[in-house]
């Protein structure tokens, strides 16, 4: 069966596609992008664990 491990980080607007591509060089995967707390984006990410 296949888990997985996620990640959570900050999203910063002027630099975005950076940021995404920097993650999904790295394996992970996006899955949403929400508002967080403070009016910034959140972007939550997966990817396979490693067994």
């Amino acid at each position: 069966m296949q888990t997985w491990e996620y990640l959570t980080a900050p999203l910063i607007v002027h630099n975005t596609k950076a940021i995404l591509d920097n993650f999904g060089a790295d394996g992970w995967e996006l899955v949403q992008v929400v508002e967080g707390p403070g009016g910034g984006l959140v972007a939550y990410f997966k990817r396979p664990k490693e067994k």
